[in-house]
This record gives structure tokens, sequence and C-alpha cells, in this order.
């Protein structure tokens, strides 16, 4: 079914429509260049649209929100009375037209079932679909509900859009029990494949219908007594109000309670906070005082010295009108919640057929065009495909622990996590995180040590190594991680948060070893650019290579860049193009662009160029007119780690460009470095980086 726009729409209240429309448009993203979302109607003018706001700051960032909704609803409602209906849909039609203009897509989302008595939402969404000429894909609520009822609805809900005149994409039924699921899935036979619109299941997560501490104190208007950034994402699953004695409180402590207490109960605050350290109790989400009262000022010392660093909330409201309000705040999705938006994609993606969905709609693999976006989503989409196992070794940093829920979340790779697993459950607890899918070795206490040192001491005995040493080595996370990647257990590494990048490579040289024919390791910085990506090396190991070393770098460079589905075309760079320059710096790179065609005459490599010729088509006519490469490089070999690290940043910093990496290169299987300074992303798309790394070496090895 080719067409450039989709209409989402839920058939029934709470069906979960934002998860879908959130799958279609990650889809989406990694296809095309420019996605818009518009919204026909929203509910009303007290607020910006929350739907709006989340899809726009996460895939169309460059988009207005102005542009991205018709109406208000209760402005459709007069259009209806004063049978202006008409009107409604031609002005819809004129901002559709208009975004499709502009855009190579257009997503969307129907009214909320609360807008319009729920009957008259279907209608009108319907209505609306048919007139915009979009494929509809509607969302049915299958929670609390049998196999057969839901069969049942299926029908009824394909018979309705098609009698409307819609085309009808696909039906998602949200929010099914595991147990209904598996049952319906046997009783539709293969829904995907089942006569008319395919269907597609998605089970239940409770955690997406519950409202983080955010969205409790924003409803409520709340005091945040402890500057608690992050925590504030939080999911809190129910809420305890504290009214009894502390021993007998403590009894009803569950996960994630949001412990609602008069302000001057200082002993529940103490007790509360105490549960965190102790494995006895269950972990709070956080605290909200209510009757405007805050806790005496050496209890306020205490929570300030208080390491794990829970949201303490406050509010003027006695506590059963606090209560009650807290109990009606919706749970919603926010821009900037990446626990929660991990979780919902998650959902979608590992339940999902997303090449299906592709193929339905005609969507191309290859886009002419590859923005950062789509690059990053691409990684993800990549790794997903064959999942590996990665082990961080790092897990005393705060980033990689909230990078490890997110990555476990979207069901990217397997982790394990190297660490005492208290300390770990402890640091996990104050952070409010979920890690309970990664699987955590102490390299103090694993039964992996021994074997680990054993052929440790035999790799290295010719260095004098002793069996002693090789055991007391075990105790180092970067040896004992590249080691479960050197015995097959790991596929691969990822470690540089805390450590130097000489910490992590070189347990790698020690044991893994680089590749045939490649005697150093190196790396490149992927570098996506408005339209395109490319690959520039070696900008973070080498300082001054020579020519035999730079043609090895060139050569891995240019099997990293088709790892990741870019045609190398590489060009060994220097300040003179061909032959008009003369100095050993020339001669380096002409002597090492001999050694590499040698090596690779299968590659197309041109050298020495100069920066404006290889990436410059008009330059190219001038200065190289007859090369395959000149105006069309890929792959950037810069001579020297002066100039590739200048280079990289001074291209990141002035065009705007995304730099992911460094990604490491050469090894036998993958390791990669991150920069002490990264950022929770970083290592998202590092791991992201490193599994698909070692899909190409398990992919090689079976060839």
């Amino acid at each position: 079914m080719q067409s450039n726009t989709f209409y989402i729409a839920s058939l029934e209240p709470e069906a979960g429509k934002l998860v879908v429309t959130m799958g279609i448009m990650e889809i989406l993203s990694r296809s095309m260049e420019k996605v818009a979302f518009f919204r026909p109607v929203i509910e009303d003018r007290s607020g910006r649209d929350p739907d709006i706001e989340l899809i726009l700051s996460r895939y169309c960032p460059g988009a207005e929100y102005e542009d991205s909704y018709g109406f208000h609803a209760d402005e459709v409602k007069t259009f209806v009375a004063e049978d202006k209906f008409k009107f409604f849909l031609e002005s819809l039609i004129n901002k559709l037209e208009k975004l499709k203009e502009e855009y190579d897509f257009v997503l969307c989302q129907g009214l909320n079932s609360t807008a319009f008595l729920s009957a008259f939402d279907v209608d009108i969404n319907m209505e609306i679909a048919k007139n915009l000429s979009c494929p509809f894909i509607g969302v049915i609520n299958g929670m609390d509900q049998t196999p057969r009822d839901i069969a049942k609805e299926i029908k009824i809900t394909a018979d309705a859009i098609e009698e409307s005149g819609c085309d009808h994409f696909a039906t998602f039924v949200n929010r099914m029990a595991e147990d209904t699921l598996g049952v319906l899935e046997v009783e539709l036979d293969d829904p995907e494949d089942a006569e008319g619109a395919p269907v597609f299941l998605l089970p239940e997560n409770g955690e997406l219908d519950k409202p983080s501490l955010a969205d409790i104190s924003k409803s409520l208007g709340c005091v945040n007594i402890t500057d608690t950034g992050e925590q504030m994402n939080r999911i809190v699953k129910q809420f305890k109000i504290a009214a009894m004695t502390v021993d007998h409180f403590l009894d009803h402590i569950e996960d994630s309670d949001m412990i609602i207490v008069p302000g001057d109960r200082d002993d529940i605050v103490l007790a509360s906070l105490s549960t965190l350290l102790s494995t006895n109790f269950p972990n709070i989400a956080g605290i909200l005082l209510t009757g405007g009262f805050h806790p005496g000022p050496n209890i306020m010392r205490l929570l300030e010295g208080n390491k794990f660093s829970t949201p303490l909330l406050s509010v003027q409201t006695d506590t059963y009108t606090t209560t009650k309000a807290a109990d009606s705040v919706p749970a919603i999705i926010n821009p900037g919640d990446e626990r929660k938006i991990a979780l919902a994609l998650g959902v979608f993606e590992n339940s999902i057929d997303t090449e299906k969905i592709r193929e339905l709609a005609a969507l191309s693999t290859t886009p002419k065009a590859v923005t950062p976006v789509m690059f990053e989503y691409s990684l993800f989409e990549r790794a997903r495909s064959d999942k590996k196992h990665i082990v961080l070794p790092e897990s005393n940093d705060e980033r990689i622990l909230r990078a490890t829920e997110i990555l476990l979340r979207r069901g990217v790779v397997d982790i394990t996590l190297l660490g005492n697993p208290d300390k770990i459950k402890v640091v996990n607890a104050s952070l409010g995180l979920n890690l309970n899918k990664a699987e955590i070795v102490d390299p103090e206490d694993s039964h992996l040590s021994e074997s680990f040192a054993a052929v440790y001491y035999e790799l290295r005995k010719h260095k004098n190594m002793t069996r002693d040493g090789a055991r007391d080595a075990m105790s180092n996370g970067s040896l004992f991680a590249t080691m479960m990647v050197y015995q097959g257990i790991a596929d691969g590494m990822v470690s540089g948060a805390v450590h130097t990048t000489a910490d992590t490579i070189r347990p790698a040289l020690q044991t893994i070893k680089t590749n045939p024919g490649i005697s150093v390791v190196s790396s490149v910085f992927l570098m996506c650019l408005d339209t395109r990506v490319l690959v520039y090396g070696d900008c973070a190991v080498n300082p001054d290579p020579d020519a035999g070393q730079l043609a090895e770098i060139a050569i891995s460079s240019a099997e990293t860049a088709m790892m990741f589905g870019i045609e190398p075309r590489v060009a060994m760079l220097s300040y003179s193009t061909g032959t008009s320059g003369k100095g050993d710096e020339v001669e380096k790179v002409r002597k090492a662009t001999a050694i590499a065609r040698e090596k690779r005459p299968d590659l197309l490599i041109e050298g020495p160029i100069q920066y404006d010729a290889a990436i410059e088509p008009s330059v190219a006519r001038t200065k190289m007119p007859d090369s395959k490469v000149a105006g069309r490089a890929t792959v950037f070999i810069f001579p020297d780690l002066n100039t590739g690290n200048n280079t990289y940043k001074a291209v990141q910093r002035s065009s705007g460009a995304v730099a992911i990496g460094p990604v490491l290169q050469g090894l036998k299987k993958p390791v990669n470095d991150l920069s002490r300074g990264c950022l929770v992303t970083d290592i998202i798309n590092t791991v992201a980086i490193t599994a698909i790394q070692a899909q190409g070496i398990a992919d090689s090895e079976g060839a």
C-alpha cells in the first residue's frame, strides 16, 4: 500500500495509541529524511498537546507546533452544531497538503476518546481519515477482554473501516495480558497473514500506565525540597498514606511506592529513607509531604546529605485532598523521559515485525539521504536483528547503569555488568532503575576467575607472567571483561567511561589480538551530517602512523564503513592533491596509498588528496577529474592524530554534525572505548555499534 500518510486512531478509551504512534514514527524515521506529525483535533486550549510535544521533540525537531494540529475539540463541536463540517474537512485538507509538500511522510493521529462521545469519535476519525485520503490504523484496547471478544472486535472494526470507505492498513490490539495474547495468536492463526488488513498484537506493560514523579509534581504543583534531577522520572506504582506508627507502617511498603505523609511526621520520613539502605525492604519512589509542613532543621541536614537523592516533594493541601488529586494524575510520556520512551518502544519493537510494516507500507529500505536521526535509529534496528551479548565493566558509573536500562528496555542487546551485586543493587535502588534483565558478575567472586587466570597465564608467561600474578590480574574489571570476550562468553566489551583508552585497549592487545594482516588497532568516528554519514579515521588512537600503518588504517576503516552500510570510497588525505606536492608527509601518504591498493585492489582508494577535492564534486572536477573517489569520498583517512582529531571536532562543532565514536577497529573481536566525558546517549550508541561489529565478525567467520 503506497501512501505518504497514515491515520492512527483508538477505537475505545485508553487503548494506548501513543505507543503505536511512536512505533510507527520510529519505522518512518529510519526510512525517510523528513517526517511530520499532525493531529486534526486536539482536546483543549488550556495547554500544549502532550502527544504533539513528545513526537515533535523526538522525531520532528524542526517542525512548528502550530502546524501540527488543525482545530480544538470545542471548535469542532461548534462546526458540527452549525452544519459547517464540510468547512472543517476542507481546512484540514489544506493544512495537510501543505505538510505533504514539505515532508516525505505525514503521520496523523486521531481524536482522543474523551473529546466526544466514544461512538462519535470512531465515526469522526474515519470520516477525517477518508477525506484526508489516509490509510487507517485502528488501535483496540485488549485489556480485560477474552480472546473471543477481541477476535469479534477485530472483525467489527474491520467491517466498520471498510464500510466507512477508508483504506484499512492494519489493526493493533494493545494492552493484552500475556496469556490472552498467546491464545489469540492461535485463534487468529497467523494474524499478520490473515485475510484483509493485518492484525498486530501488543502486550500490556503496567509501568506505562503509571505516572512518574514529575507528572505528579507538575499536576499537583509540588515544591521539590531536594534537588533530585533525573530521579523525577521514577515511576509511581501505588500510593501509601502513612498514618500509623513506624513499625506498622514498614509492613505496608511496596516497590515504587510514593509515601504520602503529613510534613511534620519526621519519623515516617526517616523510616522511608532508611528502607533504601536495607536489602530487606522494597525501594520507594519518593515522599510527598502534605499540609505545607517541612521537616525540622536537623532532619533537613540529614536529608541534604542523603546520597540516594530520594525525591522529597511538598504540597499545601491536606493528606486526603492530596491523595485524591494524586490518584487522578494521568500517565503520560514526557519529552526527555528516556526511560519511559525506551520502555514504550521496547514493547512495540519486541512484539511487532517492523520489517513487515515497512513492506506493507512500501517504504524504502535504502533511503537516498541518511540523516543523523535515521542513522542512530538504524543502529538499534540492526543490533536488535541478531542480538549480541555485551559486557560493561564500569558498573560503578551512573551513566553506564542508565544506558544499560535503556538498552535492555529496547531489547537491543543482552548485557553483563561487572561489579559487586549488592553495591550495584544499592545504587540501582538510589537511581530508581530496573536492571533485572542484566546479568551481574563479580570478578572477585566468580567461578570464571580461576579459568581466566589459567588462560591469561598461558598467553602472557613469555612476558614473565606468574600464575599468582594472573590470578591477581583478574580483579581488573577491564581485563576480566576482555577475557569474557576472548573466551566467547560475551560478544563484545565497552569501557572507558572511567578508565583511560590505554586501560581499554591494552588487555585486548594482550589477549584478543589484531586481525591477520593488521598490526595496529585504530579508530574511526562516524560523522553524521545532514543527509549522509562519513567515516573519519584515525582520530583517537595512533599519533603518527607510518606508511604501512596508515595503509592498514585505511583498509580497516573501509571495512568498518561496509559494516555500517556505507559504500567505501577512501580518500588518503594530505595537504596536496595528486602529484602537485612534495615533502615527507606527502610521500608518506603516497606510499600508504600504494600499499593499501596493493593489499586491497578491490577497494576504491585515492591519495594523496586534499579534503576539499575529496568531498566537493566541483573542486574534484578541477583537481582530479578522472578519479572515482574525488568529490565522492565516504572514508577520510588523516595522516596523523593531530590532523584527524582537530578536523573531526571542527566539523562537529561548526556544522552541527553528530560524531559517533571512537569506534575501535582491527581487533579480532570488538572492544570499544568511551570518552570519560561521554553522555548516556554516547554509551548507548557505542554498545549498539559494538553489537553490530560482533554480528559482522560472526558473519565473516561463518562465511
